[in-house]
């Protein structure tokens, strides 16, 4: 069998006639089905990736020490996170990457199980069928039984939905698998993209005990800094599963550039462009919301995330078409699994003109 016959179809080529149904609208598409940054970057980050051009070494699998630090002092300052030590953080060459290759890069493999959200971004479940590794999509520590998985999948806030899980249930989840030597990664992707709730890292003291045992988080600068583009992000978390990471990466050659490495921690090192950010997806929430709750939508969860988790109670693919029809391109909630077979994923990270003329049609 070949790899890519494990995998499952890539989703968004099943959206493909209704992205050129919605472009055959006058005044063209808009284009809310991807979560894709169209702001500019930062120019704090832009001037740092100048002054970092010259760089023709290698650079080190493990990262600058500067870029570390950065990260390190990101999650103290703007999320509680104390006590790391550089052994404990890894720059990644994008999330996407890191989230679907965890499980090969950790030895697991056939045999073994994974647990990931009932509803969830595809790469969970494309990492473990790279792995060869069964699957199980359940938001309940009890659907595993008498099973031990070995590596469970937590998303908060949640990609697509936009729910957040409160402290009490990260602790319950982190004793849970410490008590069975289960690994325990957190996908905290959106953790800056708050709007009704406050998102806690998995590694925060309330959550963890202070002790980073067992667990990984992984943290990316796409949403946060427009950084999409530079496919930057970092993991953080147990420094002996950091360890086995960066072993086999070395081995890969998975080497951040030298020139995003000093971007990155520029871009951490600066909280003015993040709020700045915030505060333009807060506007376009605000627009899209009002609009879809106008049309009859209504949006379930959605405290944090950059997509607004919709429904008018129909079959998923009905709504796509309907929008498609005004000009409006969204992402069907059974791309995310079966329980989203009634909702939609729209994202609010078009520019203001497009969120004005999507409010528009929907009007």
């Amino acid at each position: 069998m070949s790899v890519s016959s494990r995998l499952p179809d890539f989703p968004w080529d099943h959206l493909v006639r209704y992205a050129e149904q919605a472009r055959q609208h006058p005044d063209g598409i808009v284009d809310l089905s991807v979560g894709t940054p169209v702001d500019p970057t930062p120019e704090v980050v832009q001037e740092a990736l100048r002054a970092a051009a010259d760089s023709p070494g290698y650079p080190l699998t493990v990262g600058r020490p500067e870029t570390r630090q950065a990260a390190i002092d990101w999650l103290e300052r703007k999320h509680g996170v104390t006590g790391l030590g550089l052994d404990q953080v890894l720059p990644v060459i994008g999330s996407k990457e890191l989230i679907g290759s965890m499980a090969v890069h950790l030895g697991i493999g056939p045999g073994d199980l994974i647990g990931y959200p009932e509803l969830a971004y595809p790469t969970y479940e494309v990492g473990a069928a790279l792995a060869g590794a069964r699957a199980v999509a359940t938001d309940s520590l009890t659907a595993f039984g008498p099973e031990v998985p070995k590596l469970l999948w937590l998303n908060s806030p949640s990609n697509p939905t936009g729910r957040v899980l409160p402290v009490e249930h990260l602790r319950k989840v982190v004793e849970w698998c410490r008590e069975r030597g289960t690994i325990l990664v957190s996908d905290e992707c959106y953790l800056e993209c708050a709007w009704e709730a406050e998102p806690v890292s998995v590694l925060h003291p309330d959550v963890c005990g202070g002790s980073t045992e067992g667990i990984l988080a992984v943290h990316s600068l796409s949403k946060r800094s427009n950084l999409a583009g530079y496919r930057v992000a970092f993991v953080a978390g147990d420094a002996a599963l950091v360890g086995e990471l960066l072993a086999v990466r070395k081995n890969l050659g998975l080497q951040m550039p030298g020139p995003q490495q000093r971007a990155m921690a520029a871009a951490l090192d600066d909280d003015a462009h993040a709020a700045e950010q915030h505060g333009r997806y807060a506007a376009r929430r605000q627009v899209l919301r009002d609009a879809l709750e106008g049309a009859g939508f209504r949006v379930d969860h959605s405290e944090a995330s950059l997509y607004l988790w919709s429904t008018r109670d129909e079959d998923c693919w009905d709504t796509v078409a309907a929008l498609a029809e005004r000009g409006i391109l969204v992402a069907p909630g059974s791309f995310y699994g079966t329980a989203g077979a009634r909702h939609v994923r729209v994202a609010f990270t078009a520019t203001d003109e497009r969120v004005a003329a999507a409010a528009a049609r929907l009007a």
